[in-house]
């Protein structure tokens, strides 16, 4: 790994405003590469919306479909590499997909692998792990709910992942108009994935987390209060390999931002020299339990 600036940003997704949405990106992109940064994560389905009605119908090829070639744009014009989240769709089944393009182009895709909640009724799940070599560092997506097994992680880190990146278009809690309500939403949700400093620490690579932020609307099949409804309070953070967090986005606060730091080479090259380093005294031959099924006994 070579040491590599990263952006995270937090934003809204309003359900039927993809073009607003795509504008908003644009200017992030600007705002990153003015920042001198390299890569930028942006949430889960950001560009279609999370769990819109009409999925099925916005969904798209990848990498041939309209949304991908804009992102491609984009990272050629800014000099970037970006992960944004879409819905796609291949042979009339659709994925909560994770696509990775840079300046030269289309880099590859990662689909979410477990469903949650009513996503299942939407998406169908992926099989495959990916890491990508970037140039300066390899990085895999684990995409929200994954993110809960830390299998996931592990396999990341046995294929050489320096950067997981983790896209979330997470609704953990809902909050009132006030101030007060608004703090204490972000709040939760910062506590609540800061646990993901133990995927950092327990695979000694940089964790990148960014969620989707604020009322993306109403889906009219659902009471206006279900939990299921596309509000996020959203939020960002940066993890070093040690599972420290560098960085993250106000707590006060539910709106759209981006933060950026530097993951340094060093920081990497000193947590996995560590004696005790996982991957170099795990003992794999023990861990039979783990892949068998629990279900047929």
């Amino acid at each position: 790994m070579q040491t590599i600036r990263v952006a995270a940003v937090t934003m809204n997704s309003v359900l039927g405003q993809q073009q607003q949405t795509f504008k908003r990106i644009a200017e992030f992109c600007e705002q990153a590469a003015s920042e001198r940064s390299e890569l930028v994560l942006f949430p889960e389905l950001v560009i279609h919306g999370h769990c819109t009605p009409n999925t099925w119908e916005l969904a798209e090829a990848v990498p041939n479909g309209p949304s991908v070639q804009q992102l491609a744009a984009l990272a050629k014009r800014f000099g970037l590499f970006l992960s944004a989240g879409l819905s796609e769709k291949e042979n009339d089944i659709v994925f909560n997909t994770q696509v990775l393009v840079g300046p030269d182009g289309y880099i590859g895709r990662q689909r979410k692998l477990h469903t949650s909640r009513d996503e299942n009724f939407f998406y169908k799940g992926g099989r495959d792990i990916n890491v990508f070599d970037i140039g300066k560092c390899r990085v895999a997506s684990i995409i929200c709910y994954d993110n809960q097994f830390p299998e996931i992680a592990r396999i990341t880190a046995l294929k050489g992942v320096d950067v997981i990146l983790m896209p979330h278009a997470a609704r953990e809690g809902r909050w009132e108009d006030t101030a007060e309500s608004e703090a204490a939403a972000r709040r939760h949700v910062f506590d609540y994935f800061s646990g993901y400093r133990q995927r950092a620490r327990e695979n000694a690579c940089f964790c990148v987390y960014a969620d989707q932020t604020g009322v993306a609307g109403y889906v009219d099949s659902l009471p206006r209060d279900h939990v299921n409804q596309p509000h996020h309070p959203g939020g960002a953070m940066i993890i070093d390999p040690g599972g420290t967090i560098l960085k993250h986005a106000r707590l006060d606060r539910i709106c759209d931002e981006m933060i950026v730091h530097d993951l340094k080479a060093a920081a990497l090259t000193q947590f996995r020299s560590h004696p005790n380093y996982t991957l170099r005294t795990r003992r794999p031959e023990l861990f039979d339990e783990l892949v068998r099924d629990q279900l047929t006994g």
